[in-house]
């Protein structure tokens, strides 16, 4: 007799997220069956001990399915296993396309936390027609990467009361008490390895983007232009600003392009910073950015980036992970302005120009503590959540899509802040 079909697998369970992420299943997944996938049976065991202990649960009889991204066959027998994959196994570069062509034969819902823009888009442009034909979603960037900024704009959207032009977004990382005893890691090598292979093959997105989208979106007016690197913004009490490097601006311009090509919603434009509280703080970070950026270009520099993460991030990066205080203390805070025109003034069609500049602003503040490992394992579950509860309020039957997109009409805000390690989103300023 065939075994029952689970709710979610969590797959990649062994790893720094996946077992994160199995510790937060414990309250996020309540009420539904679920089990933990991975190559190595006593390393699975050892994490429902570990997990267990730490969420003082017994998580001894959670089911264990051995999937291995090298066996194109275990994949699908796990896929064919469960209605959602929640995919931790990165980088999705090298082993998440398989997973999600499994997902899609076997007619199962696949959701990671891939802040890789490369990947994202090419399972898009491979993958897109299929999953709506077999009403499949795939989903990506379900993590700090990028759901409180895509999240964060829908949420803006909705409360803006008229037409919003541009979002800026302000990104605050910090640890409360500061870092000391805390150790000075924050990510471990598995999210340092994306990165780089991400830096080191941006150029590639271009050719992707080209084929992905081969329709420019019309301009829209006023163009929000970038800011200088290393300006202060008085939006976050006059910090440091530099661009942010993540996927987050990626991510919400294809929700907003999805939006715009369904709907005929006017898109929302654009930037996203990471905040410093001085000039050489920021300066530091140009420094080894500039250092990452030209290794990471060549087989032998990156060589070196992977062996020694903790010399090249300056800390921030090593095989064990963030240790468990810093993760304790460790939040995020999002300081999102949001600019356009009140519902009085809205022109008759989406395409048609404003002749009078923005007069309307609203702020919102995104929060949630432990972006990598804690809000990020929570998000990602709560979409798995979403989208097993509520796809009847999703688009079409299926897709690669950003979460924007694909969760614009959903509960799951509410959901992201049930949790203690969830997303809290808020109004700091309506004028």
């Amino acid at each position: 007799m065939a075994a029952k079909k689970l709710d979610a697998i969590i797959f990649g369970a062994t790893g720094f997220t996946g077992k994160y992420t199995v510790l937060e299943a414990v309250s996020v997944l309540k009420g539904l069956s679920w089990g933990i996938a991975g190559r190595n049976q006593d390393k699975l065991q050892a994490v429902l001990r570990e997990m267990g202990a730490k969420s003082k649960t017994d998580l001894s009889q959670t089911p264990i399915v051995i999937a291995d991204v090298n066996n194109e066959a275990s994949l699908l027998e796990m896929a064919k296993r469960c209605r959602i994959v929640v995919n931790t196994a990165g980088p999705y570069r090298f082993f998440g396309e398989k997973v999600v062509k499994a997902c899609i034969d076997a007619g199962t819902h696949h959701v990671d936390v891939s802040g890789e823009p490369q990947y994202m888009e090419t399972m898009q442009l491979r993958y897109n027609d299929l999953a709506r034909e077999r009403g499949v979603y795939v989903i990506s960037a379900c993590g700090f990467d990028s759901i409180p900024a895509d999240m964060g704009v829908t949420f803006i959207e909705k409360n803006f009361d008229g037409v919003v032009n541009s979002v800026e977004n302000f990104v605050h990382m910090g640890v409360k008490g500061g870092t000391k005893g805390t150790g000075s890691a924050a990510l471990n090598t598995g999210t340092w390895e994306s990165a780089i292979y991400a830096i080191a093959n941006r150029s590639e997105s271009v050719d992707i983007r080209r084929k992905l989208f081969p329709e420019r979106l019309p301009k829209f007016q006023p163009a929000l232009k970038a800011r200088s690197p290393l300006s202060r913004a008085a939006e976050v009490d006059n910090k440091v600003i530099l661009p942010f490097p993540e996927t987050d601006r990626s991510v919400v311009m294809r929700s907003q392009r999805f939006l715009y090509e369904q709907d005929k919603k006017r898109p929302v434009q654009m930037q996203a910073y990471m905040t410093y509280p001085s000039w050489f703080a920021a300066s530091v970070v140009v420094l080894f950015a500039a250092v990452i950026g030209i290794m990471a270009k060549f087989s032998f520099g990156r060589e070196l980036l992977l062996k020694y993460p903790g010399i090249f991030s300056g800390g921030m990066a090593s095989r064990e992970g963030p240790s468990e205080a810093r993760m304790e203390r460790s939040f995020f805070r999002m300081t999102m302005k949001a600019t356009g025109w009140p519902k009085s003034e809205q022109l008759a069609e989406t395409t048609d120009q404003y002749s009078s500049p923005p007069t309307k602003t609203l702020t919102v503040r995104v929060t949630g503590p432990n972006p990598g490992y804690g809000s990020t394992c929570v998000a990602l579950l709560s979409t798995a959540k979403t989208i097993l509860n509520e796809s009847d309020k999703m688009p079409s039957t299926g897709g690669v899509l950003p979460p924007g997109a694909a969760f614009r009409a959903t509960s799951l805000i509410s959901e992201l802040e049930k949790y203690e390690h969830g997303i809290k989103f808020e109004i700091v300023a309506n004028k």
